[in-house]
């Protein structure tokens, strides 16, 4: 029950409010609920734990590899994955699991919370010309985008099509600091 508690905190009460991606909420629920019963099972069982491990490693590993979820979104998936690791394996000792469940809570939401970093952006922007200064295309992109540029790098010259594909790490002007 605990485990459902901690799952249903991250994916709905955390990641939903801030994300809005119906897919991974689901698949972090489930992915957690999986694991959960696998652990429980596994040590009912008397089975080696490395080999459940082993499995959840290559179960994390081929759904990680999409290039549709960013690394904030792969570090739920770790901790979705570790309160089922938590729950299952601390379950003789109600106490701990729940302190680790809150410490892996309390962490998400404060790393994620949109107040600390929450007017910083990322974009990957494709522009319709190539620029030789690397000062004219932070100015050419800090006009396009409204704000300032912290960081960006060209990661795609095309002089055929005379496009730019640069990835730009900037802040927004006037983003709310509350709940996305």
């Amino acid at each position: 029950m605990t485990d459902l508690a901690a799952i249903f905190i991250l994916a709905y009460g955390l990641y939903y409010r801030r994300h809005h991606r119906r897919d991974l909420l689901f698949a972090y629920v489930a992915l957690n609920v999986g694991i959960f019963a696998v652990v429980s099972l596994l040590l009912l069982q008397r089975i080696e734990i490395a080999v459940g491990f082993g499995l959840f490693g290559v179960l994390s590993i081929i759904r990680l590899r999409s290039s549709e979820i960013t690394q904030q979104e792969i570090a739920y998936y770790f901790v979705a994955i570790a309160l089922g690791l938590v729950n299952g394996l601390a379950a003789a000792w109600p106490l701990t699991a729940l302190a680790l469940d809150g410490v892996l809570l309390a962490t998400m939401c404060v790393a994620d919370h949109p107040a600390l970093l929450g007017r910083t952006r990322h974009q990957l922007v494709l522009l319709d010309v190539v620029h030789a200064d690397p000062d004219l295309l932070r100015i050419d992109l800090e006009s396009r985008l409204r704000a300032r540029v912290l960081q960006c790098v060209v990661t795609q010259v095309d002089y055929v099509r005379d496009v730019t594909v640069v990835d730009v790490r900037y802040v927004a002007p006037h983003a709310r600091a509350g709940v996305r």
